[in-house]
């Protein structure tokens, strides 16, 4: 099965196997280059970002440092802004949405381990994707697991840790991340 497909299946697969190393070192190093821009050079960022990412659409802003276990499963929406210490444990996709705002310091995680012991020592792995709506703004440290999607024009608290899907047009926040309120048009 082609690695992508594999990694996306949500099936227990062996992550340390040299054709998934030798794919996520390419794009480590692109993303090593993306992390050592000048502030002044945006036009480069955004080339790299091309290279990295496996959709970014127009007008996205990516504040460096950035984190990623691969960068290749990230589809990012147009008019997207990333503050610093953005860290994608994207094993697996991670959908961000059109004009959504991420706060400093943001984990979003795809990956999971197998409870079963003696799994988890081969360090297998298995992954869900994550899907962020459009217009979302998601505040500072917050935490996004494996599998949950979170709705357009929602806005999730700083400090939260989202363990379940978020729906459209609320604010929610906390450990875990629960409805605070509708937001009204």
């Amino acid at each position: 099965m082609d690695i992508d497909k594999l990694m996306n299946s949500g099936q227990i697969y062996d992550p340390t196997e040299e054709r998934f190393t030798k794919r996520q070192a390419e794009c480590l190093e692109i993303l090593y280059d993306f992390n050592q821009t000048r502030p002044s050079e945006s036009e480069k960022r955004q080339l790299l970002l091309q290279q990295l990412f496996a959709e970014i659409g127009s007008n996205c802003y990516i504040e460096p440092p950035l984190r990623a276990n691969w960068g290749c499963h990230t589809h990012m929406g147009n008019n997207v802004y990333v503050n610093f210490n953005l860290t994608l444990v994207d094993d697996a996709d991670v959908f961000i949405g059109d004009h959504t705002m991420i706060g400093p310091n943001v984990t979003i995680a795809t990956a999971n381990h197998p409870l079963e012991p003696a799994l988890r020592e081969k360090a297998l792995q298995y992954n869900t994707p994550v899907h962020i709506g459009k217009n979302v703004w998601i505040g500072a440290g917050a935490i996004l697991l494996p599998g949950v999607h979170i709705g357009d024009h929602s806005i999730i608290g700083a400090g939260s840790i989202v363990t379940k899907d978020i729906p459209s047009m609320v604010v929610a926040v906390g450990n875990p991340c629960r409805i605070l309120k509708q937001i009204d048009k």
